[in-house]
């Protein structure tokens, strides 16, 4: 059985307080327009994400990466003279230290927005409090199917495909190319994994599905969950887990000699971090990707790999000047693709900034924006779910290669699985939005 090493299990401990790690801006004096966290010279974000904590590794690079796009924005001039900044703060993926942090940002530090939030367990426990208050909750970095009611939660805006797009496109696959095998699914027990799962269940035959085990998050061993997947005879394991899971969950597997095809949600299976990560869980006894090596996945971005996609070009130079300290991967293109929506959203809404206008702007976006990814967007004044699909994906020689071109579907149930054919456009050449 393997557990979290001391290292991560002493990150959880400390992680009882909010930890402000970047205040780049104010929201006082000056302003040219009446809304919180806005002046003539600047506009104020917050978020906050898992800086420490079991979800810290890896995603803990997503708000310095959209960070250091806004810096290559700001540095161009920002966004009708404004230059973007963002308070991050630790909430550690802990519920209750997100209810602080989000109340310190905006009745302390009167931030204009709440930005790229981190987390389905985290971030629904102060959505009713933003949208009660009207403050924009936009681009909140979880595919949680709750954030798509523009109804009930107008300020409240995904971004990501929604869990059970994703689901639903990683269901066909496996219903396609495993047709008649057993299926088993592990899920975290929270909107994310029950909406995935869903995903999976609209597509794959109810028949073949013959284990799915839940899992809480704050576990520290994942054997009784593997255990019965194996003894279900499962040969495809369908993972809906955050990157440490993925990882505790294929060295339990190795440990118990069974060997699965492997299919992983997006946000699980980055290859840099899940294969640091099995190499510190495994204290150095697994080194690299080969544990995840073939799994099946999918992306709505190109794969940050492949250097001839001018969009991973373009943040590959942003990168290198703002944020060197990382690596390139996965979660520091998910931080560059969203800030770069964030602010196409800004140019929308104009220059006379309020709250109301920036939420109209994206509501009347009518998936016109173009940018990085590899599907439309969704957004209406209804549906507020971000990308509408993903294409199938592999990790090969430790990278995703994505493979049979994008695919876009709804949510509902029963709703087709459609191919997208509309070509990707470039970047602008100064790499900023214009519209």
């Amino acid at each position: 059985m393997f557990r979290i090493t001391r290292w991560l299990a002493s990150a959880v401990l400390a992680a009882g307080g909010t930890v402000a790690l970047a205040a780049c801006g104010s929201s006082s004096g000056g302003s040219s327009s009446s809304a919180p966290g806005v002046t003539a010279t600047s506009i104020t974000f917050g978020t906050h994400q898992p800086l420490t904590g079991l979800a810290a590794p890896g995603y803990d690079e997503i708000a310095a990466a959209s960070q250091a796009y806004f810096n290559y924005v700001n540095a161009n001039g920002g966004v009708f003279g404004r230059k973007i900044h963002l308070i991050i703060k630790d909430d550690a993926y802990n519920p209750t230290n997100t209810v602080n942090v989000v109340h310190q940002l905006t009745l302390q530090s009167h931030v204009f927005g709440i930005y790229e939030g981190l987390g389905t367990p985290t971030h629904t426990k102060v959505v009713g409090f933003l949208n009660a208050d009207k403050i924009p909750d936009l681009f909140v970095a979880s595919g949680c199917p709750c954030w798509d009611n523009g109804t009930t939660q107008p300020y409240t805006f995904g971004w990501q495909p929604n869990y059970t797009i994703e689901g639903k496109i990683l269901g066909q696959y496996i219903k396609q190319h495993f047709a008649g095998q057993k299926v088993g699914v592990l899920f975290q027990d929270d909107d994310f994994g029950q909406g995935g799962l869903a995903g999976i269940q609209d597509e794959v035959p109810a028949a073949d599905i013959v284990s799915k085990q839940p899992y809480q998050p704050g576990v520290t061993t994942l054997a009784p969950q593997i255990t019965a997947l194996k003894a279900s005879g499962a040969k495809v394991l369908v993972s809906f887990t955050v990157p440490i899971y993925t990882a505790i969950a294929q060295l339990t597997s190795f440990t118990l000699g069974y060997k699965p095809q492997l299919v992983v949600s997006s946000v699980g299976i980055d290859p840099i971090t899940v294969g640091g990560l099995l190499k510190v869980v495994s204290k150095g006894k697994a080194s690299g990707t080969g544990l995840i090596e073939g799994a099946i996945t999918d992306g709505y971005l190109p794969s940050n790999t492949d250097t001839a996609n001018p969009w991973i070009q373009l943040f590959m130079k942003v990168h290198t000047q703002y944020d060197p300290n990382v690596p390139f991967d996965g979660n520091v293109e998910y931080g560059m693709a969203s800030a770069y929506t964030l602010v196409q959203a800004l140019r929308a809404a104009g220059q006379n900034l309020t709250r109301q206008g920036l939420v109209n702007a994206v509501n009347n976006s009518g998936g016109s924006w173009t940018g990085p990814g590899l599907v439309p967007f969704r957004y209406t004044k209804t549906q507020h779910g971000g990308y509408g699909g993903a294409e199938m994906g592999q990790i090969r020689g430790g990278k995703i290669v994505l493979f049979g071109g994008p695919l876009t579907t709804d949510p509902t149930a029963g709703t087709p699985i459609t191919p997208d054919t509309t070509a990707q456009p470039a970047p602008p050449a100064n790499g900023i939005p214009t519209n």
